[in-house]
């Protein structure tokens, strides 16, 4: 798949933000916080940290292998990543931050640097979808941003910036919809509240609406949400990814 909306460019501005607002958040924290439940089942907020610091490692192994046309793999392998998480997750405050901080560093002095054409080279994600180097950043975005609101600190859906939920919004509902079975949840519209946006969700003729306001219509899709601050029958949904 290509990329067909904002720019590398244009993205790794809103990256750099995004991490700056991530990085204070773990600033914030103490240590009895870090090693406290995140909003993710089984995963402390040490453990969302960490993972986000080994994504932008795996992030810059896509960069590197579009600039190179040598092949990176994003990760050695499920088990090796899944164990890098496991160990990084118990770190002090301080050696989780300037983790963070550090791979999000990298992957930003690579990125900002990569030649036009480079961005067009294909590379695979670890599911082994081939995709443009020029989606790594809006991977990277999609990251900062859902896992801040996964911490659980004072960071919520309603704190995503417009730009972000009005690419990401089409794009769940896309994905959820091909993973719909029609029997067991009916096809639904969604309206958001607050712009011009409705859609269908699923295939064929719509039963009924939810409506909301789009970030909160975006979390509930993404699980991030139970939707309370939506209005209509809400149906059970496929995990997102």
């Amino acid at each position: 798949m290509t990329s067909a909306t904002a720019t590398p460019t244009d993205l790794l501005a809103q990256v750099a933000e995004s991490t700056a607002r991530f990085d204070a958040s773990i600033g914030a924290l103490t240590e009895a916080e870090l090693a406290a439940p995140s909003r993710l089942p089984g995963w402390t907020r040490g453990h969302v940290i960490a993972h986000m610091a080994r994504n932008a490692d795996s992030l810059l192994n896509l960069l590197l292998w579009a600039r190179t046309g040598i092949e990176i793999p994003q990760y050695p392998s499920v088990e090796l990543r899944d164990a890098d998480i496991e160990a990084g997750a118990g770190r002090p405050l301080a050696v989780q931050q300037a983790d963070f901080t550090g791979s999000a560093h990298r992957w930003q002095a690579v990125a900002t640097t990569m030649p036009a054409a480079d961005w067009q080279a294909v590379v695979r994600n670890r599911q082994g979808g081939a995709l443009t180097a020029d989606l790594v950043p809006w991977m990277r975005l999609r990251e900062t941003e859902i896992h801040h609101v996964d911490i659980g600190v004072d960071y919520t859906p309603a704190d995503w910036p417009a730009p972000f939920v009005a690419r990401l919004l089409p794009e769940a509902i896309s994905d959820l919809s091909a993973k719909l079975v029609p029997d067991a949840t009916p096809t639904f519209d969604i309206q958001a509240t607050d712009t011009d946006f409705i859609a269908t969700v699923g295939p064929g003729r719509p039963h009924h609406t939810v409506l909301g306001p789009a970030a909160a219509l975006l979390a509930w899709l993404l699980g991030r949400s139970p939707g309370a601050d939506l209005t209509g029958p809400l149906p059970p949904l496929p995990a997102w990814k």
